[in-house]
């Protein structure tokens, strides 16, 4: 496809910490709300890659690594929250003058947008969920504990180099066959890394849990909620949930889908996400 968007792809100090991001606009588009894409727990702006190009048509993409992930720094200072995690992602707004956006979040993600639409309701216009992290409390205090024990890194290293990643990513999805060599080497990166599993560590100790029911009653902007009907990492049952505990929600599920859903349907989550921002009804002639 022939690139008619301006980019700007950075790593940048932010709030103390360095963070990888990739801003995607069109001249035509900047009096439109901001995509805010999140990836999920384990990921990155990679993660993205299917949808990026085919949002960019429509609207401006901004996508973030959060620290902790991709290419942005494993920090051992920076306190991973979702509170944090949103307020950083709020500094970068500011930083590259945006002030209205839609954040579009995957898996943990997901938290990370509700909390940024109840932080900053006048600055969020809508949300999208893709197959969310939903109603998790916060870590027991036995593991926040344990998570101080100086070998406490070095024992979740083992347990994740003892698994095999192409399995890992095949249990994910409903359709294996996009998982391939180069899919399964650019999510295995992270484990490469010592620093990545301080980090683990430290969102094991910082995590707050997710927003609860009332809280959630709370968020006031249109939320869409996009989910496949075979994720077994968070099954439909809590899209349903979220669907009824959020006020201005509705839910969409992929038939033949798993959990990685902007892997298996990019296109398809895309023109979800366009009309749902459009507030029209998509028209058959304009399709992606």
């Amino acid at each position: 496809m022939e690139k008619t968007y301006h980019e700007i792809v950075e790593t940048k100090l932010v709030d103390g910490v360095k963070v990888h991001y990739e801003y995607y606009y069109h001249e035509n588009h900047l009096n439109r709300p901001v995509i805010v894409l999140i990836h999920g727990f384990v990921s990155s702006t990679y993660s993205f890659r299917y949808l990026i190009p085919l949002l960019v048509k429509h609207y401006p993409v901004l996508a973030v690594d959060l620290p902790g992930f991709g290419q942005s720094e494993k920090s051992t200072s920076f306190v991973y929250s979702f509170h944090n995690y949103a307020q950083l992602i709020f500094t970068i707004l500011t930083m590259l003058k945006i002030d209205r956006v839609v954040p579009v979040g995957h898996s943990m993600g997901g938290q990370v947008g509700l909390y940024m639409a109840k932080l900053k309701p006048i600055l969020v216009e809508k949300v999208v969920l893709l197959s969310s992290s939903g109603y998790l409390k916060r870590a027991k205090w036995k593991f926040r504990y344990a998570s101080y024990i100086p070998l406490a890194p070095h024992m979740v290293k083992r347990w994740f180099v003892k698994r095999n990643y192409k399995d890992a990513l095949t249990y994910v999805v409903y359709n294996k066959t996009i998982v391939n060599d180069d899919t399964v080497s650019e999510y295995a990166k992270a484990f490469e890394d010592d620093q990545f599993f301080h980090s683990l560590i430290r969102i094991l100790r910082h995590r707050e849990g997710d927003l609860s029911a009332d809280e959630l009653n709370e968020i006031k902007q249109p939320v869409l909620i996009l989910w496949g009907k075979y994720d077994k990492v968070i099954p439909t049952q809590i899209g349903k949930r979220l669907q009824l505990d959020i006020p201005n929600a509705k839910i969409f599920i992929f038939d033949e889908t798993g959990h990685l859903v902007t892997e298996e349907r990019p296109k398809e989550s895309a023109e979800q996400i366009i009309e749902f921002l459009d507030g029209l009804r998509a028209d058959p002639s304009s399709k992606i």
